[in-house]
């Protein structure tokens, strides 16, 4: 467990959680804002995407799935300011890229269960620039690309690899099948398709860029988050296991991301969904489990439960991220078990790194 000083006390509340086997404790932080609710009743909102704008950061984006519908667009207050109907879009990530004397261009992509594709629509970083201060960026209709899986896609995560340049990991719904496609400029071409370690169902799953590493979580009976290091030979037979449900997760382990402090260096973040909490790891081996938070409720805004999808950035974006931005789909939006339209929460980093004491 991590030493907790009194001035920790004062920031932030802490309390046990009994897990299994072990118990550990959860502190509590704070959200600064909340999006509106989707269009969609029910199981809906899922999975958010952090776009910095490196020209102007306050105008930085995050786009937001609506699994049965479409995709949102939101600026830095949380306001609605685009929404394209796209289908059963699952999930989404993005990567930025400076292509040599091309310029700097943003990959989006996500997983389309309507049509069982991986989507990409590909933007010059100026016209996104242009958009996010217009205040209105609807995300094209027709995508850039797309690419035929032949598998029920899930969960999906970008990436920008040294040797296999803009790639990106598709899962499978209900399977263990997870698929590597990288982008050139004829489109996107599968690479690899591997088994996650024969997982019943994998979802959330982020990647390394710099450290060239995999994070995958699984679902249903095991409960596992598993580290792959990406090689030449793109041999994935020995993954590491992170943490499970005997260690720190409880019940589903869903949304992963990563939080950068160096180049090599920070923080893995995966939302563990039975206890409705966020467990943070080191980015590096042996990834030591550092402690767990959770998003309480703010003035109106209320507290966090049944999280999916999660994005974060390190980057200083405003005055009130200071230290980065951390997203969360909430999946009650009402602080109780009755579920109403669901939305994503906003959290200043600077909160889990006091509470944390990272």
């Amino acid at each position: 467990m991590l030493k907790k000083s009194y001035l920790s006390f004062l920031i932030c509340f802490s309390f046990f959680v009994s897990g299994d086997p072990e118990d550990k404790i959860v502190y509590v932080v704070k959200p600064n804002a909340e999006t509106p609710q989707v269009i969609t009743k029910g199981d809906a909102a899922d999975d958010p995407a952090i776009w910095i704008n490196n020209k102007s950061t306050t105008n930085s984006l995050v786009f937001g799935t609506d699994k049965k519908s479409g995709v949102y667009t939101y600026d830095l207050n949380a306001k609605k300011i685009g929404y394209t109907e796209l289908g059963n879009i699952n999930n989404i990530d993005l990567r930025s890229v400076n292509l040599d004397d091309f310029g700097s261009y943003t990959f989006i992509f996500a997983s389309n269960r309507t049509t069982s594709t991986l989507d990409l629509w590909i933007y010059e970083d100026e016209a996104m620039d242009a958009l996010a201060k217009s205040k209105n960026f609807n995300i094209e209709k027709d995508p850039s690309f797309k690419g035929r899986t032949n598998i029920v896609v899930y969960g999906v995560c970008a990436g920008y690899d040294q040797e296999f340049g803009v790639i990106a990991f598709i899962t499978e719904d209900e399977g263990s099948r997870v698929q590597m496609w990288s982008y050139n400029e004829d489109g996107l071409s599968l690479l690899k398709t591997f088994n996650n370690a024969n997982a019943a169902q994998s979802e959330g799953c982020v990647y390394d860029d710099e450290n060239r590493t995999l994070l995958i979580s699984e679902e249903q009976d095991r409960g596992i988050l598993r580290a792959y290091k990406i090689n030449s030979n793109l041999d994935f037979s020995n993954p590491v296991i992170i943490d499970s449900r005997s260690g720190n997760i409880d019940d589903d382990p869903e949304g992963v991301t990563i939080y950068k402090t160096s180049t090599n260096d920070g923080y893995i973040l995966l939302s563990s969904q039975g206890d409705n909490s966020f467990n943070v790891y080191n980015r590096t081996e042996p990834y030591n489990y550092l402690g767990s938070f959770k998003i309480g409720h703010s003035g109106k805004i209320d507290n966090v439960n049944d999280t999916d999808g999660i994005d974060v950035v390190s980057n200083r974006l405003n005055s009130k991220y200071p230290k980065g931005l951390l997203v969360v789909q909430d999946g009650t939006n009402d602080g109780k078990k009755i579920v109403k339209r669901q939305n994503f929460k906003y959290v200043s980093f600077e909160e889990v790194i006091k509470a944390l004491e990272l």
